[in-house]
């Protein structure tokens, strides 16, 4: 029986503080991280990189290359829906990559980071595009905030000088509004308070409320964490026995 997460799924909207439980994890020592999360050494893949690439070819493309622009149109939007969904499949092949390293899932959890909103599928859409190698392993953390925090925090850690940084990239208002604004998340995760029950599995869930902000309190943040973390282990377990 292995004694740690295989793949956690971190949702939640725009800073809702997602990567600043990542940031805490990498900051806890192993042992600790081990005994208290159920972790121990840990990859992450976010599809933000990942878009962000885009961004950065279509302004080689037409400020450099006078060429035209060919993932997003000039306000930074998508120029298709599909590549929202494009993007969880980037997620899958790159999970994919990973268990070619022999016992690699034996030894490391491996935390895949997105946020979905209704204008561009939510999470029903997007979970229909992850691989089954992730969707046999997952459990479910869910950073809950409502828009109203999201917006503030979104403006609050806008860097504009790292516009491409995990921890200090933003959004525009108005951009944050049409993606983000509506999120598909109570109706997906249904009635059920544990599972989300998708493509005939169970996959244990469990929501952290960051209202009030604890994120940024590292002692109130790692107990909270434990508590939703060692729920999520327990129900995990349930499925596999």
């Amino acid at each position: 029986m292995k004694d740690h997460f295989e793949i956690i799924l971190l949702l939640g909207r725009p800073a809702s503080g997602k990567s600043e439980v990542i940031d805490f994890l990498k900051k806890t020592p192993i042992p600790e991280r081990s005994k208290r999360y159920h972790i121990r050494e840990f990859e992450e893949i976010d599809d933000f990189p990942m878009l962000w690439t885009w961004f950065e070819e279509d302004a080689i493309l037409e400020k450099i290359l006078h060429e035209p622009r060919v993932h997003s149109d000039a306000e930074g939007y998508f120029l298709h829906s599909y590549q929202w969904d494009l993007l969880i499949e980037r997620i899958s092949i790159e999970y994919g990559k990973k268990l070619r390293d022999p016992g690699y899932a034996e030894k490391m959890t491996t935390l895949i980071e997105f946020s979905r909103g209704s204008e561009h599928g939510g999470y029903e859409s997007a979970f229909r595009h992850l691989s089954k190698e992730i969707l046999e392993k997952a459990c479910i953390l869910y950073i809950d905030v409502p828009y109203e925090e999201s917006l503030r925090k979104n403006r609050r850690r806008f860097n504009p000088s790292r516009p491409d940084s995990i921890l200090e990239h933003g959004l525009p208002d108005s951009k944050l509004e049409r993606l983000y604004k509506e999120v598909d998340w109570g109706r997906f995760k249904g009635k059920d308070p544990e599972f989300i029950h998708f493509s005939g599995r169970r996959i244990p869930y469990a929501v952290f409320d960051n209202m009030p902000e604890i994120t940024d309190k590292p002692d109130v943040l790692g107990a909270r964490l434990e508590s939703a973390l060692n729920k999520l282990w327990s129900n995990r377990q349930e499925v596999r026995s």
